[in-house]
């Protein structure tokens, strides 16, 4: 079962691919991108990731870090990084347990072991702030960063 909106993000201590410590809670202060995909090296991964990496300095300018998650082993997640030119973390969650935690292990799959497509909106406090289901690869990062803007605005205007 998936989190939900507004209850605190699942807190993960995690390596990404290539090395990197990701640790949800030292990104406090930060919004955060945590986008689940069932494998790399995929067209409909590949042009996701690329579509977050061509969006970076956006996603930056609003304070949010992006990070790419998939059961993959970290040889498969190290080789979609070098194919897709990727610099975001991405994490091998090859015991499941970071998918598990947001509940995206399901559906077809499911069935395979593999985490859905979905992504979560993490907000600088460690809440919850969004949840997308059953994205499009291709506007995928375009229709998050639409939302960031939305949200990283009304936060100013409150402040």
């Amino acid at each position: 079962m998936s989190p939900r909106v507004g209850q605190p993000a699942p807190d993960f201590d995690a390596r990404s691919d290539d090395g990197r410590p990701v640790r949800l809670a030292e990104l406090r202060g930060y919004w955060v991108v945590l986008y689940f995909y069932p494998r790399a090296n995929t067209p409909g991964c590949s042009v996701e990731a690329r579509r977050f990496e061509a969006a970076l300095p956006e996603f930056e300018r609003l304070n949010a870090t992006v990070i790419g998650v998939s059961t993959d082993t970290e040889a498969r997640q190290a080789s979609f990084r070098d194919t897709c030119s990727l610099s975001f973390p991405l994490i091998p969650d090859g015991d499941r347990a970071i998918s598990r935690a947001y509940g995206v292990i399901g559906g077809l799959g499911g069935l395979l072991g593999m985490a859905a497509r979905e992504t979560f909106l993490i907000d600088p406090g460690g809440q919850l702030a969004h949840h997308w289901r059953g994205v499009n690869p291709a506007t995928h990062a375009a229709d998050v960063l639409r939302l960031l803007e939305e949200r990283a605005a009304s936060v100013v205007s409150v402040s």
